[in-house]
């Protein structure tokens, strides 16, 4: 059979006529013999027609070509070439596009040919005499394909073939990176790849792309460098956006766990598909960085991002931790807090279950009151002199509140004042209380000029929204503090 390949490669190279399928490979006992090519070996033919039996590693999207077919991408390796080679599929609609579940899912490829273009290899499927077959990957048993085109002929000695590669996939899983992080993980300035759920895609007035992704978990709870001289002054944003979303969008997003934007200023095909559906994707080798405290994602020139089935390996350990992490009430709350919430302060609706600040944000109440579990990130004002006339005037205390769902500003009035800070105390102690809740670190004599780490507490208050114009009810709607003391 070898020989009768090596014939059929330099009959291709001469340039004469490719025979039919049945034809063009040895045949025994009856039945159509596909001699399958190393991915090596098949590099070293171009033009040629090869068969390839690899596993696939990255799944792209499927959009129309510039013609009247469909045309999609995959990412195919084996035991030669780890690194994998490009296959391009064209179609006359969707459905007859590979299907693939999961990345290192296996395919059987017949008389597909090798082509170069700009000096780089690739694999083109001929829809006219080509075929393909998909089977699960390294967890199943299952020999039989689960896709298979109109022309694949199978064969019973591919059994030992397709068991040989999932043998090589449970050691060998391709297209896995060393670092691959959940959002809980990730780190400032360093290159990852990310499995998340993309739950909306808009184009800013920048013409940046931003993707809001999601996996389940949450991100770090961020230090905030200041100083505290400007600290009363300086207001932290509640979102990275120009605007916020749309309440209509706003209500689609989960209500545990974080929604990282990922910014890109390049358009790319999957965008597209990302827009009119929501999907699991691979975001390979992106960097992150916070921006007033918030997780920010960025797409780098050599970034790529690749669409996953919702029976992908990856996709399918994500939905079990979060439906673990639904379980409990206690593991809903902040991954942050877990084992460290403060309890600097006391609340009056002690019994009361948790909300998080997004299940507020999406409620169907204007106005509605709950218990939540957040950190202070910013204050104004918070010196001394000025919230000691919060007590004996008119003025308020703006607060800006975060938990890994959301941030918002939420205001402690008069009357409230005065048992949120545990009495008419003097200005000292306000300012030692309101340190407390900022995460100013001591001591008390710090160089107020000087550059502050501070890594404010999760701390337990109770909040209540409500409208302030009766007409725009939803536009107009605030939050205040109340219930809620800080102790000693």
């Amino acid at each position: 059979m070898a020989a009768a390949a090596a014939r059929e490669l330099k009959r291709q190279r001469e340039g004469d006529e490719v025979p039919s399928t049945a034809a063009m490979w040895a045949m025994w006992a009856g039945e159509a013999q596909y001699v399958y090519m190393p991915i090596a070996d098949a590099l070293k033919a171009a033009g040629a027609r090869v068969c390839l039996f690899a596993a696939v590693s990255e799944i792209g999207a499927a959009f129309r070509s510039r013609g009247t077919d469909f045309t999609l991408t995959l990412r195919i390796a084996d035991q030669s070439r780890t690194t994998g080679i490009s296959v391009t599929f064209f179609a006359n609609n969707t459905a007859l596009l590979p299907r693939v579940k999961s990345s290192g899912d296996v395919i059987s490829l017949h008389n597909v040919v090798v082509t170069m273009h700009c000096g780089e290899l690739f694999v083109t499927f001929d829809k006219k005499s080509s075929s393909f077959a998909l089977f699960e990957g390294k967890a199943s048993t299952e020999l039989r394909p689960y896709q298979t085109s109109i022309k694949y002929e199978e064969r019973k000695q591919d059994d030992e073939i397709l068991t040989n590669m999932r043998m090589w996939l449970a050691y060998h899983p391709p297209g896995l990176k060393d670092l691959e992080l959940q959002l809980r993980s990730v780190k400032s300035d360093s290159t990852f790849d990310l499995v998340c759920k993309v739950l909306h895609v808009c184009q800013a007035s920048t013409s940046e792309w931003i993707f809001y992704v999601w996996d389940g978990t949450d991100a770090p709870a961020t230090e905030f460098q200041t100083f505290l001289s400007t600290e009363a002054f300086t207001s932290a944003p509640l979102h990275l956006e120009e605007t916020p979303l749309p309440r209509e969008v706003l209500c689609t997003l989960p209500c545990i766990g974080t929604v990282l934007r990922i910014f890109s200023n390049k358009f790319s095909k999957e965008i597209l598909q990302l827009q009119r559906n929501v999907y699991w994707a691979r975001f390979c080798n992106i960097t992150c960085k916070q921006e007033f405290g918030i997780w920010k994602g960025t797409l780098l020139p050599s970034s790529r991002v690749r669409l996953l089935s919702n029976e992908d390996g990856s996709v399918v350990e994500r939905l079990k931790m979060y439906d673990s992490r639904l379980t409990t009430q206690v593991h809903r709350q902040p991954m942050a807090s877990l084992h460290k919430a403060s309890d600097i302060t006391e609340v009056e609706f002690n019994r009361a279950g948790y909300t998080t600040l997004m299940e507020s944000l999406t409620n169907e109440q204007v106005t509605h009151k709950f218990k939540t579990l957040v950190r202070v990130v910013s204050a104004y004002p918070c010196q001394g002199s000025d919230l000691h006339s919060l007590l004996t005037g008119n003025h308020c205390l703006r607060l800006t509140l975060e938990d890994p769902t959301a941030r918002i500003h939420a205001y402690v009035h008069k009357d409230d004042g005065v048992r949120f800070f545990g009495g008419f105390l003097t200005a000292a102690a306000l300012t030692r209380k309101m340190n407390r809740l900022l995460g100013v670190p001591e001591p008390e004599e710090a160089d107020e000029d000087a550059p502050l780490a501070r890594n404010p507490p999760w701390i337990w208050c109770c909040l209540k929204s409500y409208r302030v114009d009766k007409y725009d009810p939803w536009g107009s709607r605030r939050y205040r503090i109340f219930g809620t003391e800080i102790r000693d």
